[in-house]
Order: structure tokens, then sequence, then C-alpha cells
């Protein structure tokens, strides 16, 4: 039975068609692997009643890009990829523990740990992305790099013993060693880093009181398949294989009406580029939703550990690499959460007191990739803001320390070093604010000089621009400023006669760090802005672009916007880059208390008045009457 709305999640019966119709087409033989499988989403100006899917197949003859139709059971379109044009397709699992093993019989590997005294059969090594530096041996090869680091026990956490001064690039089609470089022999740090292990962490703390948070009579949602509906919000829940976590359709009832805000809304691409220039890790820079598909690592959560309260979880189906379907568990939580005061005043001309409490609806996922874990959150408010939370935790990459004073990594432990790095998200929205026809205008604070109309100098005021074409609409945030950038409908207007608005509000952290001739650069231009603005395209949809991995660069953004076109009272997608800045501490040793990052949208003239006034009074055992 087909799904009863076209965002529906793919179902496991459909990846079963899906490889089904592959394997009749002869796309799908033993060699084959299903890198990624996920839902053609329909353009929003179409309603199809056929539901299809795209299909990554990697083979040892190369990739193919397919599309497939569940309904019709066939193959609609399809391509080979050049790996010289297009860059390698996503890693693999499997291909993972293929780096350690083919390092493991490579005999100047062996000659480097021998020199070491280390015993291979201890020493993991992790399966890192290579990225694109101009060797030769490369050109057309899927590469790997593997960094090693030594396991002491089963139970030992790796990462506090990094083996430095030693890198190998594996060809893992061909499963032959490329390069080895040593540098030669570096003491490998010794103190164990297993947070885990009373015997360093110590006692658990026994101060703790239990902090129940429940809802006697229910959650005050409803979910109705993927469509959920909490106070005056409504959206469709959707899980991607690549992107994780997806929201479509949102809008607010407002009266009679739900008005729409956002269509889509997704991160499309994250990167974590390292700053340490020695040759073992210059080359690190990772794209975990482009070259590892963040949503395929989705922890199955758990209730008093991940989420508190009175939890709906939601499994997601995604393909495995055979083109089975496979079940992620719990992989996401809906719960609400108190989130303070909402509004409050005491008047004293009127002789009145009141106070309401704010909450929030939380729709997340976390997934770990590698050494980082990250927790990815959609909060709804009362007053119909929404924000986007990241939060990142999990162990950090580990190096050896060279010594006090080194300016590109920091000492977490005796000889133990971390790299500066920073952790960069791309916010995909798919904006519909009150309707399709929309335009970007960024409005920051302007200084008013001393003058006749300002003769006491203390007017100040704010300067509104708005960004016509996409060649404008590619910004920097200006804290200092205040700049942030109003999302409006030119067609649809408040009771004051202004276009509604919704405001993108940045953090505005640093954009990426490294050199504008570096490689990162550019394969990951997007994150050199803090705002893009591009035309609505369905085939649009990775700031990066489709195929990330040994991709040399210019594909995503850059290449969406040569063509410059009209973003005025258009159909728009607002691309936003936030994140962080880690320069590591010892307190995010040998495990890292969660950091965080985001943005906010908020509503400005898009209400005619607070849209939280009829939120009443809390009732329970514990307010005030």
């Amino acid at each position: 039975m087909p799904p009863a709305h076209p965002l529906a999640p793919l179902t496991a019966g459909e990846i079963t068609t899906a490889r089904r119709v592959l394997t009749g087409a002869g796309l799908f033989p033993d060699t084959a692997r299903v890198v990624y499988l996920g839902l053609e989403e329909p353009a929003k100006e179409t309603v199809r009643p056929d539901r299809v899917v795209r299909v990554l197949l990697h083979d040892v003859t190369g990739g193919r890009d397919v599309l497939v139709s569940l309904t019709a059971e066939t193959v609609l379109a399809q391509r080979a990829l050049d790996p010289a044009v297009d860059g390698q397709l996503p890693v693999l699992d499997e291909e993972f523990a293929l780096v350690e093993e083919v390092l493991a019989k490579d005999e100047r590997w062996l000659a480097a740990l021998a020199a070491r005294d280390l015993d291979v059969t201890k020493v993991r090594v992790a399966p890192l992305s290579a990225g694109v530096f101009g060797y030769p041996e490369e050109t057309g090869r899927r590469i790997l790099r593997g960094l090693a680091f030594v396991q002491e026990h089963p139970a030992d956490h790796a990462w506090a013993h990094p083996v430095d001064g030693l890198v190998g690039f594996v060809d893992v089609l061909a499963r032959e060693v490329t390069r080895v470089i040593d540098l030669g022999p570096v003491p490998v740090p010794a103190e164990p880093g297993n947070f885990d292990d009373p015997a360093v962490t110590g006692p658990p703390r026994t101060s703790q009181k239990p902090l129940e948070i429940t809802q006697p009579e229910g959650p005050s949602f409803t979910l109705d398949g993927n469509l959920l509906r909490w106070e005056n919000w409504s959206l469709r829940i959707g899980f991607d294989a690549r992107e994780g976590l997806v929201l479509h359709e949102i809008s607010f009832r407002d009266g009679d009406r739900d008005r729409p805000i956002v269509h889509r809304a997704s991160i499309s691409e994250m990167v974590v580029p390292y700053a340490d220039p020695s040759p073992i890790r210059s080359w690190q820079n990772y794209f975990d939703t482009g070259e590892y598909l963040i949503g395929r690592y989705a922890n199955a959560l758990e209730l008093g550990c991940d989420c508190l309260g009175e939890i709906t979880y939601l499994d997601a189906v995604i393909a495995d690499e055979l083109g089975h379907p496979r079940v992620l568990p719990n992989a996401i939580c809906l719960h609400e959460e108190d989130y303070g005061i909402l509004w409050k005043h005491t008047d004293l001309w009127a002789g009145s007191s009141e106070t309401r409490r704010q909450r929030r609806m939380v729709i997340s996922f976390f997934t770990t990739v590698g050494n980082y874990d990250y927790g990815f959150y959609w909060y709804l408010y009362l007053d119909g803001t929404i924000e986007c939370e990241v939060k990142a935790t999990g162990v950090v990459f580990t190096s050896a320390y060279p010594g006090k004073g080194y300016p590109y990594a920091s000492e977490l432990a005796p000889g133990l070093g971390a790299p500066y790095h920073q952790h960069l998200f791309s916010a995909r929205l798919d904006m519909a604010v009150d309707g399709p026809a929309n335009l970007v205008e960024e409005v920051e604070v302007e200084r008013v000089p001393i003058g006749p109309d300002n003769p006491r100098g203390n007017a100040f005021t704010h300067r509104r621009t708005p960004l016509r074409r996409e060649s404008e609409a590619q910004r920097l945030a200006d804290t200092r400023r205040g700049r942030v950038w109003h999302i409006t409908n030119p067609e649809s207007r408040n009771r004051l006669g202004d276009p509604v608005a919704y405001a993108l509000i940045p953090e505005g952290n640093p954009e990426l760090l490294a050199d504008a001739e570096s490689s990162i650069h550019r394969r990951a231009t997007f994150a050199t802005k803090h705002l893009w603005v591009t035309r609505y395209d369905p085939a649009q949809r990775y700031a990066a672009g489709d195929f990330v991995n040994q991709h040399p660069g210019g594909a995503g953004l850059p290449a969406y916007v040569a063509e410059d076109r009209d973003i005025d009272g258009q159909d728009l997608v607002v691309w936003h880059t936030f994140g962080l800045t880690h320069f590591p501490r010892p307190e995010d040793w040998p495990i890292m208390p969660v950091d965080h990052t985001g943005f906010t949208l908020k509503p400005v003239g898009f209400f005619d008045r607070n849209p939280a006034l009829d939120v009443p009074k809390t009732r329970g055992a514990h307010c005030c009457d």
C-alpha cells in the first residue's frame, strides 16, 4: 500500500521494491553496494502520484546515479559517474575495517610500527576521507587515509594513544597502499582516556536527588503518520540517510488558517576542517554529511539518558549497503520542554500581575561519526519562533603534542594534543513565508551623528538593504552591527501595511578560516559565507554539491549562484552557515562536555500581535493561584 502522503518516509517495502527493480535492470550485481537510497521528493509545484527514489550505486567498475520509480517499478534514469569530474561516492561501512586490514599487510607500515615497538594487533586505524591535494597517483582512484592509535585492551579508548608521525594512504578498490609517510617515532601518550572506567573517573558522586519530569495527562502533541501537530504548529517529519532529520511544510495556525513558513528544513552539509599544518594531518577535513552520510549512524535513543520526560520515539528506515531495508530504532525523539517565562508583567496602574510560561516542542536525533557525536535539535516555541541547535560532544581528535607553545594544537594531557579545528554546518531553508514569493533584506543598526535632527546625539536607527540577485546575497554576519536577515513576503501584508517576515538571527561565529587558495576552501566554499540565497531548484539540495568525496571543488553553492538569478519576490532557498571554532581545552578530555551552536528564525511582523496571548495560566500542583 502506498504511503498516504508524497512526503511520507520510505518504508521497508519500498526499499525492497527498489532493490528488486535495480536487480531486474542488471544494475545490482553481487559486487555492487548501495551507498545512498533516498526519497526523490516531488517538486513543490508538482503533485505527482508516483514515488521515486534516488540510488547511488558503488561497484568495482565505478559509481552510478539512478532514479527508480517505485510506483511503475522501473528505472527512470541513470548515469555513470566520472571520478575526474564527480569525485567518489561516500565512504562505505565495509571500507572502515578495510583500511586497517590493508595497512596491516604493508611492509612499510609494519616497519614503521616496529620502529615504534608497537604490536600491529593492538593498532587501530581511523579510516579518513582523503580530500583532494593533487597527488598524481590518486587521480581516478578511491582513496582513504589512515592515522593510527594504540588500543591496549578491547575496552580501551584508543584516541588516548595516537601514533604520531605516521600516516598511510590506501586505495580501497585495489586494496593497496599507495603511500606511507613516516616522519620517525614520536612518544605515544600513555595516560588512559577511559571515561567509563572508575580508575579514571573516580567514584560517582552521590549528591544528586531524583529529577522527574511528568505529564500526567500525556503530551500536548499528536502524530498522524509523519504529520506532527502541536499547539498552533504543524509539520511533517522526515529522515534521510544523508541529511538525517528533515522537516517539511512547517506552518503556524493563525486564526482560521495554517500559514506556511518553511517548506523544507535540513542540515545539508557539515565540514570539520583541521588547522595543523603537519604533513601527517594537513589534509584533515571531513564532510560528515557528504562523505559519511550522518543519517546512517543515528543512535538508538534511550529514555532517561538521551531524552527526559513524556517521550515519543520514531524509528527510521534506510537501505543498508546490500540494498535491504534497515531499521534505525528510536532514531527520532519528540517531546515537550518547559522553557521558563513566556511573558510577564506586574502593572501598578491597573493593579494586574500576569505570568505565562514558555514551552517548546523538541524534535531531535543524535549521530556518531568516528570520534564525534552530534545532536541535531529543532525547537518550536509558542510565540512562533523556530530554533535549530547542534550539540557537539564525544572525543576530540588527538595527536601527540609537540611541546609548549605549539601554535596549532592544545595539550589535553601529558604529551597528548588535539589540533585546532572547526565544525561548520549549512542549514538549507526552503522558505515559504506566507507563500512562495519571498525577498531577503539585510537589516542592521545604523548610528546617527549629532546634527540638526539629532542635537543630543542619542538617536540610532536601522538600515534595510534588499538582496535582489544571488550575487548580492552572499553575506557575512556582523554582530557589532546587529546584522540579521529578514525573509519577507512583499505580496502579504500585516494589518500595519508592512510585508510579513521572519528574521534569520545568526550567532556570527567565524566562517571557514582556511586560506582562500587551499583545497578545503575550494571544496567547502559554502562555509566562507554565513548567508547565501538561491532561486529554488529542486536539484540543488546540498551546499557542497551532490558528490563530495574526493571532489576537486567548485560544486554546490558557488555553482548554484553562477547564473546570478533574480531573487526578488521569488521562490527562495536560504542557506545559513553556522558552527564552532574549537580550541580544545583540558576540560574537553577524555570526553567533551556538550558545546552548542545554532540559529533562530523569529517572526517580525508575521503576526499582527503577540501570538501567545491566548496561552493559559499554568495548571498543576506547583503553580501560583
